[in-house]
């Protein structure tokens, strides 16, 4: 990772909410497909050695993403995201929950909604947000206990290794 882009990680217990801020080298157009393309996300969503695997995906209002992470030994972990409010190259927002492979959320795991925004950060620079609000704090503590923020920023990490092989 370069050390010098920007992350912040930051936690509301009172808002049941989690805000992450990350920069990225590339132009918002790069960095916008990365996160709403398959082919892209597949390379980057999961943190090493995990690897994501989408399903379906229908990336516009009113569509979803379902996936799943796949670890080393072959294990699964299915996710669902419904998307809303989507302004190209600039924001979407889309409810996230875990589910199984037929796509049936998994009440007992966490939910969330997410709001990512895209937005230019100086020259050839992005500046990606999140804002990512949870239905009470049960659920926010859980996602926290799973780990979110390390393999968040071991999988933009990949991100950061993948955008300069798009370039050209």
């Amino acid at each position: 990772m370069n050390h010098n882009l920007a992350f912040e990680f930051s936690v509301n217990k009172e808002n049941n909410t989690i805000t992450v801020q990350r920069e990225f080298a590339a132009e918002r157009p790069l960095v916008w497909a990365a996160y709403t393309q398959k082919e892209l996300l597949d390379q980057w969503w999961a943190p090493k050695p995990w690897k994501a695997r989408t399903k379906s995906m229908d990336f516009r209002e009113g569509g979803h993403w379902h996936y799943a992470m796949v670890g080393p030994a072959g294990e699964e972990h299915w996710a669902w995201a419904d998307y809303k409010n989507v302004r190209v190259e600039e924001a979407f927002e889309g409810h996230d929950a875990f589910t199984d492979a037929e796509g049936n959320i998994n009440q007992q795991m966490p939910q969330s909604k997410w709001e990512v925004k895209f937005a230019d950060h100086g020259e050839a620079s992005t500046f990606v947000s999140f804002h990512i609000t949870y239905p009470d704090l049960a659920q926010l503590e859980t996602t926290i206990q799973m780990g979110f923020k390390e393999g968040l920023s071991t999988a933009m990490e990949g991100l950061d290794a993948l955008l300069p092989t798009l370039k050209n």
